[in-house]
């Protein structure tokens, strides 16, 4: 699977009601550039405020979840946002002319196939991850749900449900892989009990339902007076049980269908950490409520990971290049080479190591008593580690160099001293435009920052000798 960003080819419309508002919606799926993550607009609102799919902006997860950013409003959000991470989409514009999404069928499978209509294509940036290193997890011990997520190398979701009825019972449903989403989650509808059923339309919610965008789970007798409700509010002449326990004019798509529904959902709400994941969430008895709080719990540890943006690499892996390889793409040589590995690199990052050894010449000189390893060539092997970049990407590189045009908003965190293991990181802030390169570059010793510089250099050729 690319770990390059993607958008939606073209844009995309589909329209219907909203199942809590019961009001006509056109929604539009638009491309958006990279980064943007998802962002609803609301056409019909004066200046169509956006309102980004930030976990920050949860206010109410009664029977979905509600986002909320200065007074406006998007209701039930999860489904659309499923299929955005079903369909392996980074970045996205959804345009509505109301507050809620169409329910449709009260699944994600159309929207899915809107998306497949739009076509997706690959953006020029790289992805970026939340990487799950240990255990994290969130209790509700008002109602015994529970969300867990362990170390894994692709985002996996497994959900437990039980409901303690006897018509439903205990459901189980496994997402191995995010590319089997469209085929085994997304036609997976939305459910309830009847009892919550009557609840609701008492209250006057669910004003788009349909017995055929809800499964309804009959846990309770189904009274004359409960029948002429169901049948005003779905305008049906009639309403039955069927035989496994639920209301007509549905036939289930899957047996465990709302447990396949409670992934969905759990998909959709930490769409809401406004990054991919890569760890094994599994979810007991999952709700809005449980999942948007561990969405919460995630994007804090997401921030705090960005802030530090410690490069997740096996040091002892195969390097892109070894020291031969560097030196014949650089035009330095020891003692004034400052790095010994290339570990990645792509069209807009660099991952470089050195290891810094007492038999470093500038120890001789530097605090001989207290070595520590000069700031100056710090940035030096930053600037290094961003030449490799640019040079990788020309088809002579002997024939080139990189020079310092600028450097800016140096700092310096923490001592590096013999025995350290330096990681370079180096991100394109722009792309390279007539030879200027401009460039953010880090530099670590175990999870910590300890220099950190931006860069501006400039491509030149060699005069010939």
């Amino acid at each position: 699977m690319s770990d390059k960003q993607k958008t939606l080819k073209e844009e995309v419309s589909l329209s219907g009601i909203g199942l809590h508002t019961g009001r006509e919606v056109v929604l539009t799926l638009k491309p958006a550039k990279e980064n943007t993550g998802f962002v609803f607009v609301r056409t019909d609102l004066e200046g169509h405020p956006q309102v980004e799919a930030d976990v920050n902006y949860v206010t109410t997860t009664e029977r979905g979840t509600t986002l909320e950013k200065l007074g406006v409003r998007i209701h039930t959000c999860e489904h659309v946002l499923a299929a955005l991470v079903g369909c392996d989409i980074d970045n996205a514009i959804l345009e509505m002319n109301s507050a809620e999404p169409p329910i449709l069928d009260g699944s994600s499978k159309f929207f899915v196939e809107a998306i497949e209509k739009a076509g997706i294509v690959e953006q020029n940036f790289d992805r970026e991850y939340l990487v799950v290193k240990e255990v994290l997890n969130y209790i509700d011990a008002a109602t015994g749900s529970e969300i867990t997520i362990i170390p894994s190398d692709t985002y996996e979701v497994t959900t437990m449900v039980d409901f303690g009825t006897k018509v439903l019972g205990t459901q189980n449903a496994t997402l191995k892989d995010i590319s089997e989403f469209k085929e085994e989650i997304s036609s997976a509808r939305t459910f309830s009990f009847l009892h919550e059923l009557e609840m609701l339309l008492d209250a006057g919610l669910i004003k788009g339902g349909d017995i055929s965008n809800a499964i309804v789970y009959v846990d309770k007798e189904l009274t004359a007076d409960t029948a002429d409700k169901l049948k005003k509010a779905f305008g049906k002449d009639d309403v039955s049980i069927r035989p496994n326990g639920i209301l007509d004019n549905l036939t289930l798509n899957y047996p465990n269908e709302a447990a396949r529904h409670k992934l969905l959902d759990v998909i959709g709400d930490l769409a809401l950490v406004g990054v991919k994941i890569k760890g094994k969430v599994i979810a007991n008895k999952p709700g809005h409520f449980v999942n948007t709080q561990f969405a919460k719990k995630l994007n804090r540890q997401w921030k705090l990971q960005k802030k530090k943006n410690v490069p997740d690499i096996d040091i002892n892996k195969e390097p892109v290049f070894d020291i031969n390889g560097i030196m014949r793409l650089m035009p330095h040589r020891p003692p004034f080479l400052l790095i010994d590995k290339i570990l990645e690199l792509s069209d807009s990052h660099v991952v470089g190591l050195k290891n810094v050894t007492m038999n470093e010449p500038f120890f001789v000189g530097h605090f001989p008593k207290e070595p520590v390893m000069p700031g100056v060539l710090q940035v030096e092997a930053l600037a290094q580690t961003g030449g490799i970049l640019v040079l990788a990407s020309v088809p002579d590189p002997e024939n080139y160099s990189t020079y310092f045009i600028k450097i800016d908003k140096v700092k310096f965190k923490k001592k590096v001293v013999p025995g350290d293991t330096m990681i370079f990181k180096i991100e394109l802030i722009s792309p390279i435009r007539r030879g200027i390169v401009h460039m953010q570059g880090y530099g670590y010793v175990g999870d910590s920052v300890v220099v950190e510089a931006e860069l501006m250099a400039q491509v030149a050729k060699n005069k010939p000798d």
